[in-house]
């Protein structure tokens, strides 16, 4: 397996917490602590614009399946929706109260769901923007959402170390169980399993079938800020406050590669905030870069 570093993009004058592409993956959209979302051209691999202004802090933009369309969470609790196409505020959402950290949605029915700081989901009509439910999936900060490929299940990681899993046709629940002795950070759903991290450096790996831990490592030495998986090999990368993002086998959790400047790549020097993995590896960190590499396998 061979890493190349394509591209430092440098700009940002704070640190960048969120990162999504374009649905042609020609773009990726940037946000963090600038108030501003920033938009980068993929070919040229260089600023294309900022997109839109924000009135704080961007912690999370997530783009609607099969469109241009992206949801973005802020510290104030906004949600807004903007069209990319047409440079546009589309809809503007206020949670009761508290950050938004989490934003995900669906394909097979037109849905997206955010959750933050005050613990409870909202449940928004991602064609009209309306407000369809509310409700407490815990009494505190849920940091991380992640939705099964098959679209049945929504899992939530909270700050007390709980995963949460709700059957996503009816949100009824279905399990929770206390997995990390500190914040869940990061949850992925790959078809048989579901990865979880946390900010005490383990990462989980549970059987989606009863939700029994199949494996446990501690892939760092500080907080697992993010797992992706490869879009075709069984590979998946995790993201790290030990400014270190690291590349593994997705069953058998085998380390593939340590990408850090320990290991003579030029990485990030601060903490690695997020994580994005489709024709390019990017990286996006409190060092206030996004990085651009190329994975050979």
């Amino acid at each position: 397996m061979d890493i190349v570093l394509k591209a430092t993009l440098t700009g940002h004058q704070n640190p960048i917490f969120a990162i999504e592409s374009s649905e042609d993956q020609q773009s990726i959209f940037t946000g963090g602590n600038d108030k501003g979302i920033v938009e980068w051209d993929v070919k040229t691999l260089k600023f294309k614009r900022i997109l839109c202004a924000v009135d704080s802090s961007v912690y999370v933009i997530h783009r609607l399946p099969n469109s241009n369309i992206l949801a973005v969470g802020l510290r104030s609790g906004e949600l807004m929706f903007i069209d990319v196409n047409e440079q546009k505020l589309l809809a503007k959402f206020k949670t009761n109260q508290g950050a938004l950290f989490a934003i995900q949605s669906f394909s097979s029915k037109p849905e997206v769901i955010a959750i933050g700081e005050e613990g409870y989901a909202y449940v928004l009509n991602s064609e009209d923007f309306q407000l369809k439910y509310r409700f407490k999936v815990s009494p505190t900060t849920v940091r991380s959402i992640a939705i099964s490929d098959d679209e049945q299940q929504v899992a939530f990681g909270d700050k007390n170390g709980f995963v949460y899993i709700y059957d996503a046709r009816d949100y009824e629940s279905i399990y929770q169980n206390q997995l990390h002795e500190l914040p869940v950070t990061s949850l992925l759903f790959d078809k048989e399993y579901l990865f979880s991290g946390g900010r005490d450096a383990k990462l989980h790996q549970l059987n989606r079938a009863d939700f029994s831990i199949r494996k446990s490592i501690v892939p760092h030495m500080f907080t697992v800020y993010g797992i992706v998986k490869h879009p075709d090999f069984p590979f998946i990368a995790t993201a790290s406050r030990d400014k270190t993002f690291k590349i593994w086998d997705k069953d058998s959790l085998a380390l593939l590669k340590n990408i850090s400047r320990d290991k003579g790549y030029e990485s990030h020097s601060l903490s690695i905030n997020n994580i994005l993995w489709n024709s390019y590896l990017y990286t996006v960190s409190d060092d206030k870069t996004v990085k651009v590499w190329e994975i050979g396998l």
